[in-house]
């Protein structure tokens, strides 16, 4: 369990700019799944049922202005920071963890 940080600026402004910040990096990932979900929820709110895949998880990932973490490194007692494409692998892992999951 390493905590995370999760950067977003969703425009170009800088006011845009959030954090939230999460007990690991797969809670972090879960994150981003809720952050997407309730954008679909703003941009379809006479949807009663809402379905993606990843690759639309990705393309909404890529309209944002910056997304990136922050992960805490015990051995050096300080954050690094990882990017877009590293949060994707990440996603994309954690999601065949769950698809290959015997509990489903």
């Amino acid at each position: 369990m390493s905590h995370t940080i999760l950067l977003v600026q969703p425009g170009a402004k800088p006011e845009t700019r959030t954090y939230c910040d999460y007990e690991s990096v797969n809670k972090c990932m879960e994150g981003i799944f809720k952050i997407y979900e309730e954008h679909l929820k703003r941009s379809n709110p006479q949807m009663r049922t809402i379905t993606y895949d990843i690759s639309q998880l990705f393309n909404f990932m890529d309209t944002l202005f910056d997304i990136s973490c922050l992960i805490y490194q015990k051995i050096t007692n300080t954050y690094a920071p990882y990017n877009k494409d590293w949060i994707k692998e990440k996603i994309y892992v954690l999601l065949r963890q769950v698809a290959c999951s015997p509990n489903l």
